[in-house]
């Protein structure tokens, strides 16, 4: 079978597509293990994610929506791809006209194209693993990577020690997403997060990116007892080993979730319409809570059409939530869970 020695990934998708594409690059360095392997991205944000991965050689970054909107500035990468002389490019963007210009830099050369699974439900990962496939690649593992610097790890370190939070569990509570149709409301993350702190004797923070501050700060306004608020106050690999150092995270279907996976917290993931066996967290240990029960779930759409406006996350109750979180914090870490009556 052929040996590929430059293989570029086009991916300029969100954090948690990116992530999903980690057991695929495993895959192509088990395969190729003297190969160059680059990712282009869609924005600079996204390098973080690859910043100090051990499989990746270069990082390019394809803005669409900035920088690359510019026909100049397009062709200046497109001359930058072709200055690479890959033999394999992997486009994971088929829909989109402008990759494929860039991914003709690189002809003659192999091109594999990503086609979703639209006839049955299959996991992201399994997904991208097919297209593959045909390399002679088998999945070595589906657990997300996620690589964090020194730095990192020592933020996250300094951070626990000044706020008290290493001899006791914490649990890190994510309410944003990109799109109002996967969040679980404020309201109902503030009073998990009281329970959490007065009955379990719990660390409470809330995490988040950018343009979530409203969110989080409305979650702080609504208990009784404040958390520790690092919405917009980390970077990605901060919040990276942030998570690390956390019991673990209670979100919806987000990037967070999946970065908490790869860096090997357990997660309370919170499904409404979005099917989580396309979608929800990889690996052991995770619980997803779903009500597939509601006549419209699953569903795809950008906006709720139901009468009864996001029943689907509505009906996921505070007391189901906690009730999860305290039996995996039990299971984890048998004496660190002190309930109060």
């Amino acid at each position: 079978m052929r040996t590929y020695n430059r293989i570029l990934i086009i991916k300029p998708g969100a954090m948690g597509d990116l992530l999903h594409l980690t057991p695929l690059i495993r895959g192509l360095r088990k395969r190729f293990p003297t190969a160059r392997i680059d990712m282009l991205v869609g924005n600079t944000a996204s390098i973080d994610l690859f910043r100090h991965h051990s499989d990746i050689t270069d990082i390019l970054v394809y803005d669409q929506r900035g920088e690359h909107r510019s026909f100049n500035a397009l062709r200046a990468l497109w001359k930058q791809v072709r200055s690479r002389s890959y033999d394999l490019v992997i486009n994971f963007q088929r829909s989109n006209l402008k990759t494929w210009f860039l991914t003709s830099a690189a002809l003659p050369c192999k091109i594999l194209v990503y086609h979703k699974t639209r006839t049955s439900t299959i996991h992201a990962v399994r997904d991208h693993l097919k297209t593959v496939a045909s390399l002679g690649i088998s999945p070595n593992g589906e657990e997300l990577d996620l690589y964090l610097a020194p730095e990192d790890r020592h933020y996250a370190d300094e951070l626990f020690a000044s706020h008290g939070m290493d001899m006791r569990p914490v649990v890190a509570l994510n309410p944003g997403a990109s799109n109002k149709i996967k969040c679980w409301s404020t309201l109902q993350f503030a009073a998990l997060g009281d329970r959490l702190m007065d009955e379990l004797g719990a660390k409470v923070v809330v995490i988040g990116g950018g343009g979530e501050r409203e969110l989080a700060q409305d979650i702080c306004n609504r208990m009784r007892r404040k958390p520790l608020n690092l919405v917009e106050k980390t970077t990605m690999l901060q919040l990276g080993a942030v998570l690390s150092k956390c019991s673990l995270l209670v979100s919806g279907d987000t990037g967070p979730m999946h970065m908490a996976t790869a860096v090997g917290t357990s997660v309370v993931a919170l499904f409404g319409a979005i099917n989580p066996h396309r979608t929800g967290p990889v690996g052991r240990g995770h619980r997803v809570i779903c009500h597939a029960e509601i006549g419209c779930v699953p569903c795809n759409a950008k906006k709720c059409d139901n009468p009864y406006y996001l029943e689907c996350m509505e009906r996921i109750s505070v007391n189901e939530v906690f009730v999860e979180v305290e039996q995996m914090l039990a299971n984890k870490k048998p004496g660190s869970l002190s309930r109060k009556m």
